[in-house]
């Protein structure tokens, strides 16, 4: 019988995922430790390593829409079709989110997904609402949209189905090529100045960005999603977050030429911040794939955050502080303004609502497209 104890040991056999590890849930105070007999078994049992198969569960959500009451964001209202999310970066903010559901912020957050099955007939009903006065919603805050399962099940895409008929302004990020299956509706909603795409961009490295996000699409990948939406007609930005001081910085120059020529036509950028037990996953990952180089970015990352690695105050949060941060800051303007990428975010319209239920600037909800 495995003991019990505070820490779970990582799995080194476990392949495909962005951690290995599961670290006990903050809320329950107890955590399993695999005992090295076991993985010894485990090892004759799958010598080349062994995978673990995504679970998705029915999430039970009530609503869709979230309100976001934050001074140093950009929208005030969210959608997250998804809780989790199979790309699996060591780094994401968001792991923390999975331990309010009993689950770890480490495998689980990955390997766990709760879809929202009824996304879509949630947004119709919220949209319908007359106290709903049409302001941009961003899709997402803790997830991506665009997550492998996401081919399968088309929570996203049914969501902005109900966005085109209804005129709904809305901004996305994602790091999946996956975004432009839906090039028609977005290019809809974009011929009324009502959509926005991020298309995050984090290194160009291909062997760096199949290790650090593994379940992503690759860099090539991505920058040819900003060169098909930008072709068709969808105002497109990259966001080169999250910044790791120490590895991946110095390509904000590449990085940002190569979002440019593709056609973005705004940049941005978030700070790496690691809260809670996601500073044990991503140190974690960075010492076993980048042994070499651990101790630099870990020391680097703390001079960009007064000796700390997550700081959650406002203003701060993103962009961090110190020497070493204003520096990144620098650079990145820099490189924005030469490169045309320093511009405001275009200006979503937003929608006064008419007198009827569901319409809004006195216009009929388009049509639902014919053929799926």
């Amino acid at each position: 019988m495995p003991e019990l104890s505070g820490e779970h040991r990582r799995d080194p056999l476990l392949r495909g995922r962005g951690t290995s590890s599961n670290p006990p849930n903050r809320f329950d105070g107890i955590g399993l430790t695999i005992e090295g007999e076991h993985l010894e078994q485990l090892a004759r049992e799958a010598p080349s390593g062994r995978q673990v198969r995504t679970q998705v569960f029915a999430d039970a959500s009530r609503t869709i829409i979230n309100r976001v009451d934050s001074p140093d964001l950009p929208f005030g209202w969210t959608i997250n079709p998804y809780r989790g999310c199979e790309h699996g970066c060591p780094y994401c903010y968001a792991r923390p989110t999975h331990e309010t559901l009993g689950l770890s912020c480490g495998l689980d957050f990955e390997t766990k997904i709760f879809a929202k099955h009824d996304a879509a007939a949630l947004l119709r009903k919220a949209l319908s609402q007359q106290r709903w006065c049409g302001e941009p919603i961003m899709m997402s805050g803790v997830t991506d949209p665009y997550q492998p399962i996401e081919r399968t099940l088309g929570i996203t895409r049914s969501c902005l189905e109900v966005m085109a008929e209804f005129g709904q302004p809305v901004t996305l990020i994602t790091k999946n090529r996956l975004v432009t299956r839906d090039l028609d509706v977005l290019s809809r909603l974009a011929s009324r100045g009502r959509a926005f795409v991020h298309i995050s961009v984090t290194t160009l490295d291909a062997k760096l960005s199949s290790m650090l996000e593994p379940r992503a699409s690759s860099p090539r990948d991505r920058l040819s999603a900003i060169r098909t939406l930008a072709g068709a007609g969808v105002p497109v930005g990259v966001m080169t977050a999250p910044i790791i001081p120490g590895l991946n910085d110095e390509m904000i120059p590449a990085l940002l030429e190569a979002a440019a020529e593709a056609g973005a036509c705004h940049a941005s950028y978030t700070l790496l911040r690691l809260p809670g037990q996601v500073e044990h996953i991503f140190e974690e990952w960075l010492r076993e794939n980048l042994p070499e180089r651990a101790d630099r970015v870990m020391s680097a990352l703390r001079q960009s955050r007064g000796g700390r690695v997550d700081d959650a105050a406002f203003h701060r949060r993103f962009r961090g502080w110190g020497e070493r941060a204003e520096q990144i800051a620098k650079l990145h303007r820099l490189m924005s303004r030469r490169l045309g990428l320093d511009k405001p975010l275009p200006r979503l319209r937003t929608m006064q609502k008419s007198s009827q239920p569901g319409l809004f600037d006195g216009l009929t909800p388009d049509p639902p497209p014919r053929g799926g």
